[in-house]
């Protein structure tokens, strides 16, 4: 059977990641289901580490007059957490 060499372990990156996707997966699975299965606490904890994982997006305004043909580029940067 194929498997990893021993020793095997993922970079932190890749490991922060599932880390990251579990805790959507768990609150998700919360939000879905009948009863629910995390008390509040459980939630805030989760929304704090959520903000700490993810990047924020922010929203971004333009009032501009313009006449004649106009090219805009836009281009998506994330900050990293502290």
């Amino acid at each position: 059977m194929a498997g990893r060499k021993a020793g095997f372990r993922h970079n932190e990156e890749t490991r922060a990641k599932i880390q990251t996707t579990l805790i959507i997966k768990r609150l998700m699975d919360h939000v879905t289901s009948p009863k629910p299965i995390m008390d509040a606490s459980q939630v805030n904890a989760a929304k704090a580490l959520l903000n700490k994982a993810l990047p924020d997006l922010s929203a971004v305004s333009m009032d501009a007059n313009v006449s004649g043909d106009v090219t805009m580029t836009f281009k998506t940067v994330y900050e990293d957490k502290p």
